[in-house]
């Protein structure tokens, strides 16, 4: 039972209550009001000799229709409560919604009841945009999302996310069975699509901290604040091991170094919770309901594509995709996560949607993965050309690999009808269909969605709470990477001074919110201003100097206030312009929006901090470096700007190291630690202190 309402077979028991305590009411007003008359009658007959009659027969009905309501309620509450005790006997005579019986005992019983249709219907993910509570309830769906690629409400709160949610699980219980929605979203580096949440560093900066407990740490901060707005269900961590900074999602891996991915996966942990000692490799876990389902992506070989080409092509011995990029599923599977996203792209040219040899053969079978296997967005449509077309050999070639759900979105009864004509047709065995639902039902019984299904409201006050807004602080410091400081051995530039008289901030990097989350914050692409709640840069170096310091900003400086000679300093953030997969790919990763031209003009005439805010490496010519006083990579630091303010000023050293290879030119790409890493600019582990360099990992 949650919230009051048990999901049973028929929807006509939780009426039970309601229709017999209306029956006594109706009862009992009629009595009251027989007296209420009868006394009247009298009263009127007798009213100039025996008006006390009247009271008289007013007060004896009336407590003589209490008496029935107490009555009558004393037996509705026995009927009830004999009701309930064969309900409840009922149900615990149902294995699956015995919450105290062996989860595969459940998910055994549970299959055995079901129809092909309803199989089939929980192997479906649908977008809510195309959602409808009838479809949900009489198709027994299995799981929707949000779209990335749909703009988000303006400044839509999670109160109104879980509303929507619960309305759809309302829905998906009032089917036949009460089979329970997984709500996926990405919330890739905090609950990112909501107003006002959390936004974390990109996977990339919390390569550059090493810090596997931070790592579990915003991981649990991440699932209490999805779980707030209702959704169960998380399409993060990327393991992906990016061997290209070319790719347009070479952010969202934690590194190029295979070891500091595996490290990192901690986080899963944080999403889940910690599995007991002994729990069962490959076997899904989630601790409670205030930790959310985790989904490592994207399987296998995605950070490794030819040229860095999203949904590109690996080229490589199954020795090498096993040992560089498979080598981090292991760490997540002994984490119990609990589902694993195939990748959009290919393995020696055969995509891997359709590839049942690594889903099936290795991944299930080989690496004992027991939780289930989702699809990308709309990724079967992908499996033919031009997209989209012939669409029931797509469905066929994907479920007979070894995909268990469909992020259809779309188009989801073509997709349940061609499903349903190849189980029919015996060319999809239902063997593939059980082990399918299995999987998923598995899921959803480990993360206890059929006893918990609905939003928990005590957790929106979680949502960009302080407590989280500090971990997301301690990680951009410790993400950040100092590269240069100074000019000159044995004269640092860095930490500055608090009480400069005159500072200069300039870049449009500086103040923009949203240039410094990057990608998938709020929208897919990312978006620029003030696009959530957080803390820009010019704001945290405002604060932390005070009144006594005059802080000049200009996005881009006149050459009059560059004619000024009192600054003390000048602080130029630049970097790249917010993106996400495909759009991001870049043969010429440069410092766009003129930001080398930019530095070197402030650079010229006054010493100079440059902060790069980037989601990779970048093309930093050996001439403009010179003319730098300082440089800091700051990756894509999310809401949290006082976290630069923190490390640049002193108050905390600076910890980052570099998670990549800087490549000095773009011919060396692509470039790698031990392979063809030959005069880089900055080596991989690469990270200064403001008293001495680092050694080199």
């Amino acid at each position: 039972m949650v919230g009051g309402a048990i999901a049973t077979d028929s929807g006509s028991n939780q009426d039970f209550p309601a229709k017999l305590t209306g029956q006594v009411l109706i009862c009992t007003a009629i009595a009251a009001f027989g007296g209420l008359m009868f006394g009247y009658d009298i009263g009127i007959s007798g009213v100039l000799s025996i008006p006390l009659h009247a009271m008289q027969a007013y007060i004896y009905f009336f407590f003589a229709a209490m008496i029935v309501f107490v009555v009558a309620n004393e037996m509705v509450e026995r009927v009830w409560k004999k009701h309930c005790s064969r309900q409840s006997a009922a149900e615990m005579s149902c294995v699956y919604k015995n919450p105290n019986a062996p989860i595969e005992d459940r998910v055994k019983d549970l299959v055995s009841r079901m129809t092909l249709q309803e199989k089939i219907g929980q192997m479906t993910q649908i977008e809510l945009g195309v959602a409808t509570l009838d479809d949900v309830r009489n198709l027994s769906i299995g799981s929707m999302v949000s779209g990335a690629g749909k703009a988000p409400l303006e400044k839509v709160m999670p109160s109104d996310w879980a509303e929507t949610v619960d309305r759809f699980q309302q829905a998906a219980l009032d089917s036949r069975l009460g089979i329970p929605l997984a709500y996926g979203i990405d919330a890739v580096h905090g609950n990112n699509r909501f107003y006002g949440a959390t936004i974390f560093p990109h996977n990339i900066g919390l390569g550059a901290t090493g810090d596997a407990d931070l790592a579990q740490r915003i991981g649990a901060a991440v699932a209490l604040e999805v779980r707030a707005s209702g959704i169960h269900f998380n399409f993060a961590p990327c393991v992906a091991v990016c061997r290209d900074p070319r790719w347009g999602r070479c952010y969202e891996s934690f590194s190029e170094d295979t070891n500091i991915v595996r490290k990192m996966t901690s986080i899963i942990t944080g999403l889940q919770g910690q599995p007991p000692v002994g729990h069962l490799k490959g076997y899904p876990f989630v601790a409670g309901r205030h930790n959310i389902i985790a989904c490592a992506k994207h399987f296998v070989g995605d950070g490794g594509t030819e040229n860095g080409i999203n949904e590109g092509n690996t080229i490589s011995s199954y020795d090498d995709l096993e040992r560089i990029h498979m080598a981090p599923y292991l760490d997540c599977l002994s984490q119990g996560v609990s589902t694993v996203m195939a990748s959009y792209s290919s393995w020696n040219g055969c995509k891997l949607h359709a590839h049942h040899f690594l889903l099936t053969e290795i991944l299930k079978d080989k690496l004992g993965f027991k939780g289930f296997l989702i699809s990308d967005w709309k990724a079967l449509d992908r499996l033919s050309e031009p997209r989209g077309s012939n669409y029931r050999h797509c469905v066929y070639t994907a479920i007979n690999a070894g995909i268990d759900m469909v992020m259809v979105p779309h188009r989801y009864k073509q997709f349940i009808e061609d499903l349903t004509s190849l189980v029919e047709l015996g060319e999809i065995k239902m063997s593939r269909i059980d082990d399918a639902v299995e999987r998923i039902l598995r899921v959803k019984f480990v993360a206890a969605l059929f006893e918990y299904p609905f939003s928990d409201r005590s957790l929106l006050d979680t949502v960009g709470c302080k407590l989280h807004r500090e971990v997301a602080r301690e990680a951009v410091r410790k993400s950040l990477v100092l590269l240069k400081n100074g000019k000159n051995p044995g004269k640092p530039f860095l930490p500055l001074k608090k009480n400069a008289k005159r500072v200069l901030i300039a870049g449009p990097h500086a103040d923009d919110l949203g240039y410094q989350c990057g990608g998938w914050t709020r929208y897919w692409q990312g978006s620029s201003g003030r696009i959530t709640i957080g803390t820009a840069i010019l704001d945290a170096f405002r604060e932390e100097m005070g009144e006594k310091t005059e802080v000049i900003y200009e996005k881009y400086p006149s050459p009059n206030t560059l004619a000024e000679s009192n600054f003390s300093f000048a602080i130029v953030a630049v970097g790249e312009e917010p993106y996400a997969e495909s759009a991001g790919d870049n043969s010429e990763p440069v410092i766009p929006l003129n930001g080398s031209e930019l530095i070197s003009t402030i650079a010229d005439r006054i010493p100079t901090l440059v902060i790069l805010i980037s989601g990779r490496p970048l093309l930093i010519e050996p001439w403009l470096l010179e003319k730098m006083d300082a440089l800091i990579a700051a990756w894509l630091p999310g809401t949290e700007g006082r976290g630069i303010t923190d490390v640049v000023f002193g108050d905390y050293e600076f910890e980052g190291r570099l998670p990549m290879t800087w490549f000095r030119t773009t011919t060396q790409l692509p470039i790698n630690n031990g392979y063809n890493s030959c005069d880089p600019l900055f080596p991989l582990g690469f990270g200064l202190t403001c008293g001495k360099e680092k050694p080199t990992e």
